[in-house]
């Protein structure tokens, strides 16, 4: 099971962020699980603030996609319960605080989409679009969303 695994892999998920303004973290429709847009927040501050590469590095902003992925894995156990009942990862949407010209998005949602698979296998392989924006809440430089698939 997806608890076990996250156990024995050592993961530790943080306790779910609260959602910032008015939306749930987690809705869930027809075997679906939409996770709204996690920041890289850690003890309830953001790991990095800043545009990608400029004032973060790209190791740092990949860093960050990663524990976006474990805050949405946080939200969706505190929705479900456990992470038993999920069968796999549809799509993520990352989106990287850059300026122009900047094109290593890919390489940062990397650190969302190589966690999930660690945890869910190939179960974990997923659509996915890594764009660039010039800003995100809060001055963060990684903002990623998240589609699960359920039991039933």
């Amino acid at each position: 099971m997806i608890e076990d695994r996250v156990r024995t892999l050592g993961i530790e998920l943080p306790s779910a962020p609260p959602p910032l303004a008015s939306y749930v973290p987690v809705r869930l429709h027809a075997g679906v699980a939409y996770v709204s847009g996690q920041l890289p927040f850690v003890d309830g501050k953001l790991m990095a603030v800043g545009s990608v590469p400029a004032e973060v590095s790209e190791e740092r902003a990949k860093a960050c996609a990663r524990q976006c992925a474990l805050n949405a894995l946080a939200a969706l156990r505190g929705k479900l319960g456990s992470l038993d009942s999920v069968r796999g990862v549809i799509r993520l949407g990352c989106f990287v605080a850059c300026g122009p010209g900047f094109g290593g998005q890919p390489a940062i949602a990397n650190g969302a989409s190589d966690v999930l698979f660690e945890v869910f296998g190939e179960a974990g392989r997923h659509a996915r679009a890594a764009v660039g924006v010039s800003s995100l809440p809060l001055n963060a430089p990684v903002e990623i969303e998240f589609t699960f698939a359920l039991d039933g």
